[in-house]
């Protein structure tokens, strides 16, 4: 038995700084990987974050591009008739969207189906104005029943989605 005791005396030291050396070892291993995977993340958030930013200004530009005003003072030309404007504003509108479809990636997906419904809006809208123009008439009718139809309204078809991606952009910072 004092043989025992006498092996239990060394034994138990070692096993004692054998557990101390283990957790501590297994705790700066562990307190190693949480720090690359924070370093992964911040060095992903940098790059990540200016895509992003790309995203809402692309977004944007691209609501403001559709928006009636600029729409119909890029696309219309002197000697087009009704129906020509209306093919080539709802053209316009889909080439654009098509552009720009991929920032889809790059925000919620409540912001891009506010997008989407401003192009469809904007459609809607259009068609909706062409059906009440005669469609040999002059694109200015055209132009001027949009423009009218659009200021009825107290917000335009793009605006709402312009103010939410920007809400959306500075909650960001």
């Amino acid at each position: 038995m004092t043989e025992f005791l006498e092996i239990l005396k060394y034994i138990l030291p070692s096993l004692v700084v054998f557990f101390t050396a283990y957790l501590l070892i297994n705790k700066f291993i562990n307190n190693d990987q949480q720090k690359r995977k924070l370093e992964i993340i911040l060095n992903n958030q940098k790059i990540i974050t200016p895509i992003k930013l790309q995203a809402y200004e692309r977004l944007i530009l691209f609501l403001e591009r559709i928006s009636s005003e600029s729409l119909i003072v890029r696309v219309q030309h002197q000697g087009m008739t009704s129906k020509q404007l209306h093919i080539a504003l709802l053209s316009t509108i889909r080439a654009e969207f098509e552009h720009n479809i991929s920032q889809q990636l790059y925000i919620t997906s409540q912001a891009w189906e506010l997008v989407k419904a401003s192009k469809e809006n904007m459609i809607k809208l259009i068609n909706d104005c062409a059906v009440n123009t005669n469609p040999k008439s002059s694109s200015i009718e055209l132009s001027r029943t949009i423009i009218e139809k659009v200021m009825e309204k107290t917000k335009s078809p793009t605006s709402v989605a312009i103010d939410f991606l920007k809400k959306e952009m500075n909650n960001f910072f």
